[in-house]
């Protein structure tokens, strides 16, 4: 009975982000800030029970869309340009 809670709960949180992604790009601004700011609108409503996900649904559910989104949008320019800055950053940071 858990696992369905969650996985409504995860349904829901892709309904929201779907949804905040939409009205962002609507307002034409960075869809990261609206997100930010709808979590926070989100966490400070009083009454909503702790939502507890289990990082592995993270990883498998949210993080693959982002990287994908993120990838697929990137200038090749702008990455060559900041190759030597990206590498050291992600050999440095590992």
């Amino acid at each position: 009975m858990e696992s369905l809670h969650q996985l409504e709960t995860v349904i829901l949180l892709l309904i929201a982000v779907l949804a905040l992604a939409g009205i962002a790009r609507k307002l034409v601004i960075p869809y990261p800030i609206l997100l930010v700011i709808g979590g926070l609108v989100l966490g400070l409503i009083p009454g909503v029970p702790t939502l507890r996900l289990d990082p592995n649904v993270v990883f498998l559910v949210f993080l693959p869309p982002i990287l994908w989104s993120a990838a697929y949008f990137t200038s090749w320019r702008d990455f060559r340009s900041n190759l030597r800055p990206i590498t050291l950053l992600a050999v440095g940071l590992v």
